[in-house]
């Protein structure tokens, strides 16, 4: 029993290791990728340690472009679209951060209506929820298009956050609703027999109890939105607005493929949301794990 037991703490902790490992060692690549030149790069693929290490592919991104460093020499031609690296970190905080509030924000209310009010269609919008996420998301692009265009959202931050707050709100009901509904309805009885209306019983005490649910669910969403790609390229064309995630496929050109600006702008990247989930791990794992329980 006792060996059956060690065995099977050793075959997780390799499955961890392995997973862990799985996942690291594309950013190892990158971080390593980011600080090479692209002679270095492109000499030994095989190579992960690199020989010489570099920070002008960083120094050409923050600088726009203004001071290449000594690897960008011989280099006669850089993208335009490292100019914009500020603008488009920016554009992509607006638009992560106000897709982030207005999922949360429908996506709650949506979220209690299915826990809370047993509409005679609940179980069929939640399962019909379900079964919308598996379609791609490709094959709405050209109708998604074709809707932003009679209502003059190309080209513009709000479309992007229109069409991204519209494909992320089921994720968010999808994660908000098992914890609403794991939430003691005596609760809520309580404030309403203190004279409280269904909507304040819902800002004064479920939104509190849901603390964790709805900063996992902020989170998930907002690295969601930082890192969509699809929908910004489509929907935007104008350099002024787009986002990072366009400006990094825009180094993949017909000529040359600018790997490490790649690398180095990706790492740039990374960094808010590796923060962010850093501070708020806790919240994520108990917001997570708390609503798959009921009581």
């Amino acid at each position: 029993m006792f060996a059956t037991s060690r065995t099977t703490r050793l075959l997780l902790h390799v499955a961890n290791v392995t997973v862990i490992v799985f996942i690291l060692l594309p950013l190892v690549a990158v971080f390593f990728g980011s600080i090479q030149s692209e002679k270095a790069l492109q000499a030994d693929t095989r190579r992960l340690m690199p020989l010489e290490v570099t920070a002008d592919n960083f120094t050409v991104i923050l600088t726009k472009g203004e001071q290449k460093g000594r690897i960008f020499d011989q280099v006669t031609y850089l993208p335009d679209n490292i100019k914009s690296f500020y603008t488009a970190f920016l554009n992509s905080a607006v638009v992560a951060i106000s897709v982030t509030f207005l999922t949360l924000l429908f996506g709650s209310l949506s979220a209690y209506t299915i826990a809370r009010l047993r509409f005679r269609w609940t179980v069929f919008l939640m399962q019909a929820n379900v079964v919308a996420r598996f379609v791609p998301v490709i094959v709405l692009m050209i109708p998604l298009y074709i809707v932003m265009r009679s209502l003059g959202q190309l080209n513009t931050l709000s479309g992007v956050i229109i069409a991204e707050t519209g494909f992320l709100l089921p994720y968010a009901i999808l994660i908000l609703a098992p914890y609403f509904d794991s939430i003691p309805r005596e609760l809520e009885e309580a404030a309403r027999i203190d004279g409280c209306s269904r909507l304040r019983a819902f800002v004064s005490v479920v939104l509190p109890l849901s603390t964790p649910a709805l900063a996992a669910c902020g989170v998930i969403m907002f690295i969601i939105s930082w890192h969509e790609l699809l929908i910004p390229l489509i929907l935007n064309a104008r350099p002024d607005v787009m986002t990072l995630p366009v400006v990094i496929a825009s180094l993949v050109g017909d000529v040359h493929v600018f790997f490490n600006l790649m690398m180095a702008i990706c790492l740039l990247a990374l960094a808010p949301t590796v923060i962010l989930v850093a501070l708020l791990q806790r919240y994520i794992v108990e917001g997570l794990a708390a609503g798959a329980v009921k009581g």
